[in-house]
């Protein structure tokens, strides 16, 4: 990101100072916003027939995990940046929180799914939502930004109605 000086020579330090809040606060929106969707998550029974589906498909290439594993991951079309899909095994006794009941109790993990949302700073869009009260208030935070085995640096909160939400950026390769 480049930077812009800009010089008011009638400009009092008081409103330069407020310009300079102004701009500061606009550029920490551009640089968190989230600009597009990912990937999208699906729990599946059985991988080995998954991935055999999926293969299959034009434009699906696979990325990461295979028939074998419990998480893969196929790139859909060349777009850039990429889009994906991945398959996540589902175990027999998985359940996750619902964040509706208020018993804490569990739910059938076949609701399961997950979106996953680039933006330009993971960071800086957790340390937003952690601290606007409106938004903490609806929500559950499920980890701190962290890096991925995959590339990505991400969180997952869950939303409302409990659906989980992934908030992520690629990791430079120069990093």
């Amino acid at each position: 990101m480049s930077r812009v000086l800009v010089t008011f020579k009638s400009v009092t330090r008081l409103t330069q100072t407020s310009i300079y809040i102004q701009i500061s606060r606009n550029l920490i929106c551009l640089i968190m916003n989230v600009y597009r969707i990912s990937a999208i998550t699906l729990l599946v029974n059985n991988m080995q027939k998954s991935c055999k589906f999926y293969s299959k498909i034009p434009g699906f290439r696979l990325v990461y995990g295979g028939s074998f594993n419990t998480f893969t991951t196929y790139q859909v079309g060349e777009s850039i940046p990429n889009m994906h899909l991945n398959l996540e095994l589902k175990s027999s006794g998985m359940v996750r929180k619902d964040y509706n009941n208020k018993d804490d109790q569990t739910v059938d993990a076949s609701k399961f799914g997950r979106i996953v949302f680039h933006t330009e700073d993971v960071d800086e869009l957790y340390r937003y939502l952690k601290n606007n009260e409106t938004i903490s208030e609806m929500i559950s935070f499920e980890n701190e930004p962290k890096d991925a085995t995959w590339g990505e640096r991400y969180f997952h909160v869950r939303e409302p109605d409990g659906y989980q939400l992934s908030f992520a950026n690629p990791i430079k390769k120069n990093q």
